[in-house]
């Protein structure tokens, strides 16, 4: 099935480039040029992911953003930001609103395309069904793509997710920032990218009882993180 596109940007120039590189390589992509319009196409359709410039000239893109994961309806649909404003915070802001990556302008196309296919793997069902890794109160359902505590689900993003599992498999095992990059398949975050630490802040605030002092997800200064093997006294 082909997977649909939806790209809010108002530079037409880089819309038109950007539209027909991926519609070459299989996608179907719907362009908008301004927040009221991106409104408008995903109410009329249903969207696979979306590429969101972050400045528009009817709002900032920031705002949609915080609407979709504030909607049921498109919590879950994979956002992909793109943006001329490379500033760092920038960055952090919009994945802790929920975007899943992150691509500043310019950019080649090629790299966009490699972004989009990873966000479109990692939205995907796991084919192993009926996994799901247990401790103590919090379960991570491999198959349904969900982390519950205590029964209720977690309101995790789908790269958030990912990362979740990628601790989960290995408790009691100290991750790198670069070892949990390297296990994030197709998602080539840059050298010192603090996205990873915005993530697992994310992460905290939904798997924890209390975030401010984890129990499950641990720093170790200077090394990574760990997924505490017992949990719950255990």
């Amino acid at each position: 099935m082909t997977s649909r596109l939806l790209l809010i940007d108002d530079d037409s120039r880089l819309t038109t480039m950007v539209g027909d590189y991926l519609r070459r390589n299989g996608f179907e992509v719907d362009t908008a040029g301004s927040l009221a319009a991106g409104r408008e196409q995903l109410r009329l359709r249903g969207y696979d992911a979306l590429l969101l410039d972050l400045m528009l000239p009817d709002g900032d893109g920031l705002d949609l953003t915080r609407e979709l994961r504030s909607d049921p309806r498109t919590r879950r649909l994979p956002l992909l930001m793109l943006t001329a404003r490379g500033e760092p915070m920038d960055r952090i802001v919009g994945l802790e609103l929920g975007a899943d990556d992150y691509l500043p302008k310019p950019f080649e196309p090629r790299e966009l395309l490699a972004r989009v296919k990873a966000l479109l793997r990692r939205a995907a069902p796991e084919p192993t069904g009926d996994e799901v890794l247990r401790f103590g109160r919090l379960e991570v359902d491999l198959g349904a793509r969900q982390a519950r505590l205590d029964g209720q689900p977690c309101d995790l993003t789908s790269h958030q997710f990912d990362l979740l599992v990628v601790l989960a498999q290995s408790p009691g095992r100290v991750l790198s920032r670069d070892q949990i990059m390297d296990a994030l398949k197709g998602h080539p975050l840059e050298a010192f990218d603090r996205s990873i630490d915005v993530h697992v802040s994310r992460i905290r605030a939904l798997i924890e009882d209390d975030p401010k002092n984890p129990k499950r997800v641990l720093t170790v200064r200077g090394a990574g993180y760990v997924f505490a093997k017992k949990q719950d006294a255990e």
